[in-house]
This record gives structure tokens, C-alpha cells and sequence, in this order.
């Protein structure tokens, strides 16, 4: 039986988040999936281990302090820096072979997981009943064998829960990423059950605690909300996205989000603006706030035009996806359908 099933839950949604979130930052597509979660310690984990690895520290803040770990294997960290990089494959594989991690490799690597950690934020926020926040505090290089190791390096000394993904990546051999979560701070981001006493009550003459006292009222028909305020292009949208068979809230970037919310179980939201500014990307964190708890919104962010630093920006932000604009029906289709597909 797993010790914390609802943390692991949380990790494993937020690694696969991720994941989809870097593969537009790479270029390439990641995937991950949930291999294990056990008790591990420090002496457990290194006994025997001798891979080079890439260890990130975390900082958990607010509600939940405390620190944890992600340890990637060194060949996982220089594969994707060099993609982030453009470095040419024969190279990538060389340095791979070789443990060799340069300065640029560990700047790009950093960069992957500040993007990573905005992807772990947006999952454990809306999931968490206080108020989180998770930043990134160092990654470094640590070669068993080579590297000195000490009470705090490249660990701490603790028990651990360890929540353990696979990754994958077309045409590549990928290994797994191990995140150390020290078993003190995991019992604040999933708390054991509290037992809740009996409650007994007893009927009173001459009433009844008949279901019809509380009007019956039907489930929300799932939807998605649309926001565009160029009309032809809204059209376009709704044409396309029609084929989902989802009930369509529209409306222009001015929109009431609330009353739209109230209309259906909102699935996802499309955003169609101009430009890429802070404003306008700021949408998806208004809608995002409006999501049901413990419910990641897939956004698709649409824009005139897309850089690799308002990619960046709009992920950031809490986009899935983005679309260049003019719309290609086609496309859109297949972009919402996949975010729908992995809710």
C-alpha cells in the first residue's frame, strides 16, 4: 500500500505536465509515466548506485515549508540541455557517454527546470488545500565515487518518500527522474485520514427527511470556453471545435469568466489574442482560478505570432499549448482533443 497515494498522484500528474510543457520548449516530445513510489533513505538509495546523476534542491514555501529533491541521471540532464542548446546529435551523444556537462549545458538545464517547477506549481496549486509554492534552489552534477559525499550532499540524511517516473522520448534511451520527498514534509502535503466520529440522529415525529426537501439538480453538460474577439476567427473556432460534441461557451476577452463557468463543467479553454503581453497572458490565470479544485485547466493560448521567449512566457502563465494564428481547424482539433484525452 502506498504511504501517501494522493502525493503521488499529485507527482505524477505534475511530472507528466511537465513533460508536455518542456516538449514545446525542446522541440521534441516527452512523455513520462509512473514506474514506483516507496520508503527509501539516503544509504538505500547510493548503495551500489553509480550513475552520474543531476541533482535539483526545491524549495516548498507557504503552507507546506520544507525541501525536497529531484535527481535526474546525467545522460537524461545533457540529452535535454543539448536539444535546448541545438547541439548536433553526434555530439549530444558523445557527452552523454562521457558525463560531460558544461557550463552551457547546466545554464540550459536550468532553464528546463525553471520551466519544470512552473509546471509542478500549477499542478500542486489547485490541488492542495493551502496555499503553495515551490521554487527551484540549486542543481548540481554528482558522481558517486568522484563526488564527496556528505550529510547534506548530494541528500540530506532522512526517510524519504520516493515517487519514481519513467521518461521517454522518441529515438532516444531515456532514464528515470527519483524525487526525494522527506517523509515529515510529505505528511503535510497528504495528511493521514482522520477518523470522523458517528454521527446518529433520530427522526422527529412528523417530519421526514425525504430527498424531495432538496430539490434535485442535474450535472453540468462538460464544455469549453472559447474567448476571441475577432468575430470571423470566433467562427472559425466554433466550427472546429464543434466536432468535439462539447457545449461551447463563447465570448470576447472581456468576458464575465464567472457567468461563463456557471454554464457548463468547463474540460478546457481556448484564448485567441494579438499579441503576447503579460495582459493578455495573464488570461490564463484568471481562468485558471475559476477551475474546479484540484483541477489542472488545459489552456490553449492563440496568438499572431510566437517566440521562443513568449512560448516561454505563456507556459509560464499555465498554457498547455499554443496555436499560431490564423486558425488551421484541423490543427486546433487535434490540439484540443489531445489536452481533453489527458484530463
Amino acid at each position: 500500500m502506498v504511504d501517501f497515494p494522493n502525493l503521488q498522484n499529485i507527482l505524477t500528474a505534475a511530472v507528466a505536465q511537465a513533460c508536455e510543457e518542456c516538449s514545446m520548449l525542446l522541440g521534441q516530445e516527452l512523455s513520462s509515466a509512473h514506474d514506483s513510489a516507496l520508503n527509501s533513505n539516503k544509504a538505500t538509495y547510493f548503495k551500489g548506485n553509480d550513475d552520474a546523476m543531476l541533482v535539483a534542491a526545491v524549495e516548498s514555501r507557504e503552507g507546506y515549508p520544507g525541501k525536497f529533491h529531484m535527481v535526474f541521471t546525467l545522460r537524461d540532464a545533457i540529452l535535454l540541455s543539448g536539444l535546448m542548446l541545438g547541439i548536433p546529435p553526434a555530439r549530444v551523444n558523445e557527452k552523454r557517454r562521457l558525463a560531460i556537462m558544461e557550463p552551457d549545458d547546466k545554464d540550459a538545464f536550468g532553464e528546463i527546470m525553471n520551466q519544470l517547477i512552473g509546471s509542478f506549481n500549477s499542478v500542486f496549486q489547485p490541488q492542495l488545500p493551502n496555499k503553495s509554492h515551490l521554487k527551484l534552489l540549486s542543481h548540481n552534477k554528482f558522481v558517486p565515487g568522484i563526488d564527496e559525499m556528505t550529510d547534506n550532499e548530494p541528500l540530506p540524511e532522512a526517510d524519504y518518500f520516493l515517487c519514481r517516473c519513467r521518461f521517454s522520448m522518441p529515438g532516444q534511451e531515456m532514464d528515470r527522474l527519483d524525487i526525494f520527498i522527506p517523509r515529515d514534509l510529505a505528511k503535510l502535503f497528504d495528511p493521514p485520514p482522520v477518523a470522523e466520529p458517528e454521527v446518529v440522529t433520530e427522526a422527529v415525529a412528523g417530519t421526514e427527511t425525504s430527498a424531495e426537501t432538496t430539490p434535485p439538480t442535474g450535472p453540468l453538460e462538460e464544455a469549453i470556453i472559447i474567448l476571441e474577439d475577432d468575430e470571423t476567427a470566433m467562427e472559425k473556432i466554433k466550427t472546429s471545435l464543434a466536432k468535439t460534441g462539447l457545449k461551447l461557451l463563447a465570448g470576447n476577452l472581456g468576458t464575465d469568466i464567472r457567468e461563463l463557468f456557471s454554464q457548463g463543467d468547463v474540460q478546457a479553454a481556448v484564448i485567441g489574442v494579438k499579441d503576447t503581453d503579460d495582459h493578455e497572458l495573464s488570461l490564463c490565470i484568471k481562468l485558471a482560478s475559476f477551475s474546479k479544485a484540484g483541477q489542472s485547466l488545459p489552456i490553449i493560448m492563440c496568438a499572431n505570432q510566437w517566440t521562443r521567449s513568449s512560448v516561454l512566457k505563456a507556459i509560464k502563465y499555465g498554457a498547455r499549448d499554443i496555436v499560431l494564428k490564423p486558425y488551421n481547424p484541423d490543427e486546433l482539433l487535434l490540439k484540443i482533443t489531445k489536452v481533453l484525452s489527458a484530463a
